[in-house]
């Protein structure tokens, strides 16, 4: 026999079936066992922005909305490890230079304990989520990502800056306070349809990220999300990402 599990969808968010529902704090599933179990059923519009989805796996095998919906780990009060994070990294006023306020992760590195609280928290997210591609930005996103990208069965392909690949490239432009700038990657490193997680340790304004999504895109990826350890939300990069989702596990000090 067939289960079926039909789910209120939205078009818009995370992961292209991401569970929500039409009523705040609800989540609605229910079962339904076709008389004829080679029946094909298919997603169809209810509205712009709603969606019924309709798949052939069991119930007991998705997760609650809860899992999805914090864009912020630190909304989590009840997690010790978060407090371990942000107490881990040091923060170092006027550099590179005055006015800036430097997030230093070098220390959450020398501390085992937060270090791996860090990598835990972003694999637990993930694990599931049929991830095939952790792609880090140069250059700490290339601490967390690796790490991460084993332990969900995904590969690691490094975002760099222009000139540092060896191989033939694909860049995308973007724009900095004065002037601009590119981010690279290999030709080949990844395969139009496959899933990717987008990894750094910061997010300020937001332009990096942008362009490691743009340049995904470009080549038929699907970006499931962005993923940052650290969040300057004063800078206002979560807004530049627009309708992408962004989960970060702290706010910077």
């Amino acid at each position: 026999m067939v289960q079926w599990n039909i789910s209120v969808c939205s078009t818009n968010t995370l992961f292209g079936s991401a569970f929500t529902s039409i009523l705040p704090s609800s989540y609605h599933s229910f079962s339904l066992f076709p008389k004829n179990p080679n029946l094909t059923l298919s997603p169809f519009s209810l509205s712009p922005f709603i969606r019924l989805q309709i798949s052939p796996f069991p119930l007991t095998s998705l997760r609650s909305t809860a899992s999805y919906s914090p864009q912020m780990a630190s909304n989590d009060a009840q997690d010790p490890r978060l407090a371990r994070i942000s107490s881990a990294i040091r923060v170092i006023p006027n550099f590179p230079k005055p006015g800036i306020m430097f997030q230093d992760i070098t220390t959450l590195l020398l501390d085992t304990k937060a270090f791996k609280d860090t990598i835990d928290l972003f694999v637990e997210r993930y694990r599931d989520e049929n991830i095939s591609v952790v792609a880090g930005v140069e250059a700490r996103g290339f601490i967390f990502g690796p790490p991460i990208a084993l332990a969900i069965g995904a590969k690691f392909v490094p975002m760099r800056k222009p000139n540092k690949l060896p191989g033939e490239v694909i860049s995308e432009e973007y724009s900095l306070e004065y002037g601009t700038d590119k981010i690279e990657m290999h030709v080949g490193a990844v395969q139009p349809g496959e899933r990717a997680l987008v990894i750094d340790d910061l997010i300020a304004t937001g332009g990096t990220l942008c362009a490691a999504v743009n340049l995904l895109e470009r080549v038929g990826v699907h970006v499931a999300e962005c993923a940052c350890v650290i969040e300057l939300p004063e800078l206002k990069g979560r807004e530049r990402l627009g309708d992408r989702s962004l989960f970060v596990l702290v706010n910077g000090a």
